[in-house]
């Protein structure tokens, strides 16, 4: 008898051996054959029992894979964890039929591999970058303006130009995919063979926005740009005793001074004369136009390279006589006979006595608003008759100071027309004075004075002239930063709204009237 190998088979074996002989015993003895056969049957019926459970067990375990179908592998696969079996015994399928004995409380799982990319958390994800263009630099002379400087949908149509050695920061397996790229702008030609980058210049007039403040036109933007940035090709004073330098630039013509031939040319004033580019802001947002563009520029061969201001010369200007630098010869008597006759208002033709001159009656209310903001005394006030001059004002400067009592013959300086248009002023000399206190300025400026411009009186009531000189003087780089970015300008503007709210009160207590004057 071979001994067996199996535990179901030696369980088997052990009964059989105990069981066999006690039956035999008890059925050969004296006791009753009732009691004997329910013993009996009792102990068959439990064998019985546990031989077909062992055999239930046997035939789910070894039950040969010819019989899975579809319906076991749609079970596996809904598995959660198709490493572990669903009958109950915890083995790996390679310890199954080795003859190993595993211990039955141990669990075998295969772990799931690890994400390869993390998942995006909101909040860690990097915004997309806004693709960047080349802009070419305009010449100084060339009709642009204003548009906004990127234009990426003209300059999506042009073809790329690939260039080596850029590397995007970030994920190196998308570098070899995606490279960079360089996107020139429509007027720039890209070579295959010697490409290079140009090197934009920055204007000194800045605009961010896609157009310029609505009171500068495109022309005043294109002025502005020529002097700011075109190229100096001559630099010579005005005259001999005058400080005054001719800025000649490219494209214009070196003559004779004060001819520039057909280009511009500029001006070029001292740098305590700054104010002057702040005479020319405000004038275009009073909706007065009266001044010449005025910017600010520094050079090497210009004051050591300090901000000046250059102003447009104009060649249309009448010429002035060397004394009073007018077009016009008026004193202040006859200013203030003017005055009263109100000269070619309503379309109305003047008499013969009255002497007027070409000047409308409006331009003249438009001068003293604009004198008085800026506190302007060399034209209608060349003796300092109305204020306390200081030893800085050029009253004091020239010699001993004239007397005050005869102001009628005294003589108005800076007044000067066109030659195609003697009905307009055009303001020049627009020096102004910030650091006049309020209880020395001079109300001569304003006086005969009865009417004034509706669209400089409602800039001033309203509350946005700060704004919009903010807005204008930032497109001037370098007068920004010479009067010291924006905290400088600011305190100049404070200056302009004390002086705004004295002249309205003026304009209230002398019922002065508030008139269009657009004629």
């Amino acid at each position: 008898m071979t001994c067996p190998d199996k535990p179901g088979q030696l369980i088997n074996w052990f009964i059989c051996s105990l069981c066999v002989p006690r039956v035999c015993k008890l059925w050969s003895s004296r006791r009753p054959r009732t009691r004997r056969t329910l013993l009996l049957g009792t102990a068959c019926a439990i064998y019985l029992g546990f031989l077909v459970s062992q055999v239930g067990r046997a035939s789910l375990q070894h039950k040969p894979a010819a019989g899975k179908g579809p319906q076991q592998s749609r079970d596996t696969a809904e598995a959660p964890f198709p490493e572990i079996p669903l009958d109950g015994t915890l083995a790996p399928p390679e310890a199954q039929d080795n003859g190993t004995t595993l211990q039955p409380n141990v669990v075998y799982i295969t772990l799931r591999s690890k994400r390869s990319k993390p998942a995006n958390i909101r909040g860690t994800v990097k915004p997309k970058r806004r693709r960047k263009y080349a802009v070419a630099s305009l010449a100084p002379g060339q009709e642009a303006l204003v548009g906004p400087s990127l234009q990426p949908q003209e300059a999506a149509r042009v073809v790329d130009a690939e260039v080596p050695g850029y590397v995007q920061r970030g994920n190196r397996a998308k570098d070899e995919e995606r490279p960079w790229r360089w996107i020139p702008a429509p007027e720039v030609r890209v070579g295959a063979s010697d490409f290079q980058l140009p090197k934009a210049k920055e204007s000194n007039i800045r605009i961010y926005s896609e157009s310029a403040p609505s009171w500068l036109s495109k022309e005043d933007i294109r002025r502005m740009r020529l002097l700011a940035d075109g190229a100096v090709v001559g630099f010579q004073p005005v005259s001999s005793k005058s400080q005054v330098h001719l800025l000649v630039l490219e494209g214009s013509t070196p003559g004779s001074v004060p001819g520039c031939g057909r280009s511009p040319c500029g001006l070029v004033k001292q740098p305590l004369d700054m104010s002057e580019v702040f005479a020319f802001h405000l004038d275009r947002i009073l909706g007065l136009n009266r001044t010449l563009p005025s910017v600010s520029r520094k050079s090497e061969f210009i004051q050591d390279g300090r901000p000046c201001p250059v102003i447009l010369w104009d060649s249309s200007l009448s010429p002035t006589s060397n004394e009073t630098h007018s077009s016009v010869k008026l004193t202040w008597g006859t200013y203030q006979q003017l005055l009263k006759h109100k000269c070619w208002q309503n379309g109305r033709v003047p008499k013969p006595e009255w002497g007027c001159t070409k000047v409308h009656h409006h331009e003249w209310s438009k001068m003293a608003l604009f004198d008085f903001l800026l506190q302007i005394y060399n034209r209608l006030d060349t003796n300092c008759c109305g204020f306390r001059p200081r030893k800085e004002d050029v009253c004091v400067q020239n010699g001993p100071r004239p007397t005050c009592d005869n102001q009628d013959s005294v003589a108005l300086a800076h007044i000067i027309q066109r030659k195609h248009d003697p009905r307009h002023l055009v303001f020049i000399d627009n020096k102004g004075f910030f650091d006049r206190s309020e209880d020395n300025l001079n109300f001569k400026l304003l006086k005969g004075i009865k009417e004034f411009p509706e669209s400089a009186v409602s800039v001033l009531k309203s509350q946005h002239l700060r704004q919009k000189l903010l807005q204008s003087l930032f497109l001037d780089r370098v007068y920004w930063e010479s009067q010291g970015g924006r905290p400088g300008i600011e305190k100049l503007i404070d200056v302009i709204e004390r002086r705004a709210k004295i002249l309205i009160t003026y304009i209230n207590a002398h019922g002065a009237k508030v008139l269009p004057m657009n004629e």
